[in-house]
């Protein structure tokens, strides 16, 4: 079988033709390019930033904003001042939390998420509503684990200040309708938040028009490199609120009674920035148009649907989440009598990478009704022969385990499962 030819790209899976790497939604793998820049940036242009009067010290600034350029354009952001550069989605959304939450919410005021999300969207939010005497409120699911959005509607009131929801699940690969969540939640003034961890690789995101407050994203998901991602936000929100960390290059005077703050985005980025890392991820910006997004969605989608058939039709495998035409590049299931953990090690001994366990979403994991699930990610380097590697191995699996007994601490799958 011929392999997908974009695995050229990525330096890691050329080098191992055998390799079926399936964990993209926790990291995707980096293209040569992305690599190449990074590189080039720090042989030619290091030093640090905003700080030297020489010209090697202009050229570093100079490359430092024009990633921010380059990275608010591919997520359709036309002011790139209005990106703030983080360590990542985790990192941003923790901001706003912080930032936004300490300054604005008050006893009474509630704070309404969905059961789909990541932790890194849940427990700060949770945490500051404990800080501040908020109500937490958790809006339920359909039964094919999307939000429900009757039920948003009922919990959605004046006293809501905040909705906080993910573009896509990273446990599901649910894609939820921006949109119209966003809506529900203007009609009552509240901030609108999303995590857009998995949606930034995937979909075309356009901030400028997608009716959300802030638009957290992760960099090393998008085909660049750890450590960087970033948060958009809506200018006078971002200039009202105050600075989530102090220090370095964040400041405009700094006297002995009080300091006062730098314009955006620099109130925001305390500290020396990330300049070679800002490097990559405007590369993987580059690299992620050159093949276009919605030619990886529909890739995507293709291979999901394959694994879903395949999958289906072995004894004893349950799937979770919506239809593969509502979902991005995950098929999250289950194997009666297999523990994901040991379904994991089975098929990293035939050379298929896949995540096993709560994938940082234990409040959905409970009310899936299991302790944990394997989730296989796909991405554009992946092909026909990474589904049928997964198969095979779902099946030798089977055969390992054959006869064993689930234990009472064991999942017991194909509860809400489809």
């Amino acid at each position: 079988m011929t392999r997908n030819p974009r695995r050229a790209d990525f330096p890691l899976l050329a080098a191992n033709p055998d390799l079926h790497y399936l964990d993209s939604a926790a990291t995707s793998q980096k293209p040569r390019v992305v690599l190449d820049a990074m590189r080039e940036y720090y042989e030619r242009d290091n030093a640090n930033p905003h700080r030297g009067a020489y010209a090697l010290s202009a050229r570093a600034t100079d490359r430092y904003h024009a990633a921010r350029g380059r990275v608010a354009q591919f997520l359709g952001a036309s002011d790139a001042d209005c990106l703030v550069f983080t360590r990542g989605t985790t990192e941003s959304l923790n901001l706003v939390a912080s930032a936004w939450g300490h300054a604005n919410l008050r006893e009474g005021d509630e704070i309404v998420v969905t059961a789909l999300e990541h932790h890194a969207n849940f427990v700060p939010w949770q945490q500051v509503a404990i800080a501040r005497g908020a109500r937490f409120v958790v809006c339920p699911l359909t039964s094919d684990h999307r939000v429900d959005l009757d039920a948003l509607r009922t919990l959605v009131n004046p006293r809501t200040k905040v909705l906080a929801f993910n573009h896509v699940s990273n446990a599901l690969g649910t894609v939820n309708p921006v949109d119209r969540i966003a809506a529900i939640g203007r009609a009552v003034g509240a901030l609108i938040v999303c995590d857009g961890a998995q949606g930034a690789p995937h979909l075309r995101v356009a901030f400028d028009t997608l009716d959300v407050d802030f638009y957290a994203f992760s960099g090393h998901k998008m085909c660049g490199p750890m450590g960087i991602g970033g948060l958009l936000g809506r200018r006078a929100i971002l200039e009202a609120m105050p600075p989530y960390q102090f220090g370095g290059d964040m400041i405009e005077f700094v006297r002995d009674e009080e300091s006062t703050w730098a314009t955006l985005p620099h109130k925001f980025e305390a500290g020396t920035p990330n300049v070679g890392d800002a490097v990559g991820l405007a590369a993987a910006c580059d690299y992620l148009d050159s093949v276009g997004l919605d030619s990886v969605l529909e890739h995507e989608r293709a291979l999901v649907r394959l694994a879903t058939e395949k999958l289906r039709a072995i004894d004893g495998v349950c799937i979770y989440g919506p239809k593969p035409s509502e979902r991005s590049g995950v098929v999250s299931f289950s194997v009666a009598g297999i523990h994901p953990h040991d379904l994991s090690t089975v098929l990293d001994q035939d050379g298929v990478c896949i995540r096993a366990g709560q994938h940082c979403a234990q409040p959905l994991m409970r009310r899936l009704g299991v302790s944990a699930t394997a989730r296989a990610s796909f991405y554009l380097y992946n092909d026909e022969a990474d589904v049928d590697a997964l198969v095979r191995g779902v099946e030798r699996a089977k055969e390992v385990f054959a006869g064993s007994e689930l234990n009472e601490n064991e999942l017991v799958p194909c509860r809400g499962a489809r």
